[in-house]
């Protein structure tokens, strides 16, 4: 469930809102000329995504976004070591998992048709069970991959539309080690990284009209078996993005939108069968802005859900992600014109 819990949001160009990031549009002339500002140009951006889960649902329990003893942006003690912490759910209305990521993006098209994207994230997680509290953070596994603008009509009058196919690796560099001052490792999902690899695909499809747009992400995932040969069961990822453009003078742009997100995965796997800790099918739903100015760009979103598959975990809450970005004027590529 890494890419449930972690790479959300991800883990997709989504995503990676799921790896579904918003797309970027020839600036050549400092006009509107693509689906969104910046399309096909190389940017980089800082973005903070956080992922609440909460409240046992078998027992009836309400669930909230921001639950007493957690913060939106970062723990209170980052990497405090609780002895008495324990991994364990006994339908305390008071525990909560909270799992946060910073992530430094970076985009870059070789050719017109070709970009390659690299994720590395600052994670860090927050569980509360039974009254004890455990905060682990650190540098968390990071993402590369690449994707194919298979269609490519962004630069036209009318309808716009594009097509991106791709494929990539999610790599075992955050810490899956950690343990308590008692020697006891940290659950798996706890950790700052997984200590696997992981190997996705992903399809994004976003066309406009007349302003309105909409943008289809779908993204497969299956991981390998780290030292302890812990891994996960494969995950699906879905999100869909339905925006309109509200142009604010030459360089103000904003795109309400409404947002949906959804998640499968049948949770942890040890020695190569299934556990189902972890186990969740997820569905979300919520509003998101972003906002253009020349080169920058903010991005924001909020998601409730939906629809929540019953499981002995608490239950998810809802999922916050802010970003602040900056796109290239680029004219040039590495390869072709």
């Amino acid at each position: 469930m890494f890419t449930s819990r972690y790479l959300r949001a991800v883990l997709l160009p989504l995503l990676l809102a799921g790896l579904a990031a918003p797309a970027r549009a020839c600036d050549i002339c400092g006009c509107f000329m693509g689906i969104t500002p910046y399309d096909n140009q190389s940017s980089f951006a800082l973005m903070h995504r956080y992922r609440v889960f909460n409240g046992y649902q078998a027992l009836g329990q309400k669930h909230s976004l921001l639950p007493a003893g957690g913060q939106l942006l970062a723990p209170s003690a980052l990497n405090s070591d609780n002895d008495g912490y324990r991994h364990s759910h006994q339908g305390d209305p008071s525990d909560f998992e909270i799992f946060r990521v910073l992530e430094l993006r970076g985009k870059y098209f070789l050719a017109r048709r070709v970009e390659l994207n690299a994720f590395v994230p600052l994670v860090m997680n927050t569980e509360q069970g039974n009254g004890r509290q455990l905060n682990v953070g650190g540098l968390g596994d990071a993402t590369v991959f690449a994707g194919y603008h298979l269609l490519r009509h962004i630069e036209t009058e009318g309808v716009q539309h594009r097509l991106v196919l791709g494929a990539g690796l999610k790599l075992p560099t955050g810490n899956y080690r950690r343990t308590a001052a008692n020697g006891v490792r940290y659950p798996m999902l706890s950790q700052a990284g997984t200590g696997t690899t992981d190997y996705f695909g992903y399809a994004n499809y976003i066309a406009s009209y007349r302003g309105f747009g909409l943008s289809l992400t779908g993204n497969y995932r299956r991981c390998g078996e780290n030292a302890f040969r812990n891994s996960l069961a494969p995950s699906v990822a879905g999100f869909a993005n339905a925006f309109y453009r509200v142009a604010l003078g030459q360089n103000w742009q904003l795109y309400p939108s409404a947002q949906f997100y959804y998640e499968q995965t049948d949770g942890e796997m040890l020695e190569g069968r299934l556990t189902h800790e972890h186990a969740l099918n997820d569905a979300l739903l919520g509003p998101g802005l972003d906002v253009y100015y020349k080169n920058f760009s903010l991005n924001t979103s909020v998601q409730l859900p939906v629809y929540t598959a019953s499981t002995d975990h608490p239950a998810s809450a809802g999922r916050v992600v802010l970003a602040l970005g900056y796109s290239f004027k680029q004219t040039k590529y590495l390869f072709g014109k």
